[in-house]
């Protein structure tokens, strides 16, 4: 599986994203694709992920963009040395595109940035 990986702030998001072709219907448009994502803290200091913020692409042309708190309904906190990982999906109505986005962070000071979530390309039948 290929993966993608970006680091803003000693802190690496590395994704990895899957075409699941059982959940998908080609005559129906319907393309679900899998992402598994591990955020790495390599800094001195705990941070929190308060938001996301993608940017979802279409061969079509079609653009989405998906903004909220957290990820899959939490806000974790990622320890110095710590990674958080979770996995989700999306449903494209063309065979390719792709993802790329932000997360909003903060540090126990109450400072906030933002760091990047690599480009990543969907591709069905890619796995």
């Amino acid at each position: 599986m290929v993966s993608f990986a970006a680091t803003t702030s000693d802190i690496t998001v590395t994704v990895r994203p899957v075409f699941l072709d059982e959940q998908s219907d080609f005559f129906e448009k319907r393309f679900v694709f899998g992402y598994f994502i591990r955020i790495q803290n390599d800094g001195l200091e705990e941070v929190q992920l308060l938001r996301r913020h993608w940017h979802i692409w279409e061969s079509t042309g079609r653009v989405q963009e998906v903004e909220g708190e957290g990820v899959i309904g939490r806000q974790p906190v990622i320890p110095p040395g710590a990674a958080h990982e979770y996995s989700s999906f999306c449903v494209l109505t063309s065979f390719e595109g792709g993802m790329e986005g932000t997360y909003l962070m903060q540090r126990a000071n109450g400072a906030r940035f933002r760091i990047a979530i690599p480009r990543f390309h969907l591709r069905a039948a890619a796995n």
